[in-house]
């Protein structure tokens, strides 16, 4: 790793008044996302570093845990008492009064929903979410506030699914859930009844899972002191180890991977930003501005500015390995 000093984030966004939970860019505007843990999300002008609006989308006793954009106009907001909302942001300035869907999963978590990524087309309709029962996975149509698949582990000593990541490959979406137990499992979501295959790669729950662009493998992170990096092929069931980074002090809230797939950031309770080398997997920065736990990363479309947010409530944007010009 350099021994330069780390850079100073770009920007700080200051605003919220609780423990910011989550963040997400949008798929095309210079817009940043963010939840905190007292029920607010807001919209920002990344370019002006400004606030463009507020509103409280969950209460303040169950808070924003997790947040999506989803195609150019919706964002999808998820609470703690297992309520998520489907939201109309027009051009992209105001969130709409009221949700233009909600779902009511029963299921009280602190697992992040994910959208079904799918290369072919933008219309992101289906949300993967921890289930209800103690394992369990499910596949929601967000429009329709519709449940359309539950993926059932029966091997209950997994615990509770901590984690999840839909993705579609090939044709055919799959899903990777990670448990408390330190397990992971790959589904394809044409034979729910069993999982593709598993791996045990952590000792403590998994706390994150992030898949890169093209689908052939990802990153994850726990409650341990490991960052796995691993290669994934779903036609073949195939989930192995690429690299294991062990860190000094453990636990990693949030990962990402750059959209290019050159780069992955993770989160830390440690409030370390470490930046890694996707395809060589060694460190290339860490960053330490935050002061307080840091609970998520990402990296914008176009690969120019990610995002950190921590419980101490600020975000931070930074500009770091940019993408090359050709």
């Amino acid at each position: 790793m350099s021994k330069r000093p780390p850079p100073d984030p770009a920007a700080v966004l200051r605003g919220h008044r609780a423990s910011v939970t989550d963040i997400c860019f949008h798929p095309s505007k210079n817009i940043l996302f963010t939840g905190s843990a007292d029920g607010e999300l807001r919209i920002w002008d990344t370019l002006q570093h400004r606030t463009i609006s507020s509103s409280w989308v969950h209460s303040a006793a169950h808070g924003v845990i997790s947040i999506a954009a989803a195609e150019e106009n919706r964002v999808i907001t998820q609470g703690r008492d297992g309520a998520i909302k489907n939201w109309d942001i027009g051009e992209g300035t105001a969130i709409s009064r009221t949700p233009l869907t909600t779902i009511k999963t029963n299921s009280y978590h602190f697992c992040k929903l994910s959208l079904i990524n799918n290369n072919h087309n933008n219309n992101n309709n289906h949300v993967v979410v921890a289930g209800e029962d103690l394992s369990a996975v499910e596949i929601w149509d967000i429009n329709k506030a519709e449940k359309l698949v539950k993926l059932s582990s029966s091997n209950s000593s997994r615990g509770m699914c901590m984690a999840v990541r839909g993705f579609e490959s090939q044709g055919y979406v799959n899903v990777v859930s990670g448990y408390e137990d330190g397990s992971m499992a790959l589904w394809d979501l044409r034979n729910p009844a069993l999982p593709v295959t598993s791996a045990k790669f952590h000792s403590e729950p998994v706390l994150s899972l992030c898949i890169n662009s093209l689908c052939g493998g990802g990153v994850s992170g726990s409650a341990d002191e490991k960052i796995v990096m691993f290669k994934l092929d779903a036609s073949t069931g195939s989930c192995l180890v690429k690299r294991e980074i062990v860190l000094e002090r453990g636990g990693i809230s949030g990962t990402s991977i750059r959209p290019d797939g050159k780069i992955v950031a993770t989160a830390g309770w440690d409030h370390r930003v470490r930046v890694y080398d996707y395809r060589k997997g060694n460190a290339l920065a860490v960053l330490k501005y935050h002061h307080a736990i840091c609970n998520a990363v990402s990296f914008s479309e176009n690969c120019r500015l990610m995002a950190s947010s921590s419980e101490d409530t600020t975000v931070a944007l930074w500009e770091i390995y940019p993408p090359s010009a050709n």
